[in-house]
């Protein structure tokens, strides 16, 4: 069993996947935080407008005839 386990680690590290992998993990954490960062702004942007918006409204509606 360890035998086997040893054989699997040295492949893995003998490998280009094993590289190849972890540059995907960390392309895809930088992916993540600049999503992450985009939505917060777009989301407090978003809320400044509609706040904007709501605050333009008259605070009552008119009467209908």
């Amino acid at each position: 069993m360890m035998n086997t386990l040893k054989k699997a680690v040295a492949n893995f590290s003998r490998s280009e996947s094993g590289a190849t992998l972890v540059e995907y993990g960390i392309a895809l954490t930088i992916a993540i935080g600049v999503g992450a960062t985009a939505f917060g702004t777009l989301s407090s942007n978003t809320s400044a407008s509609v706040d904007a918006a709501a605050n333009a409204l008259p605070a009552t509606a008119p009467a209908t005839p």
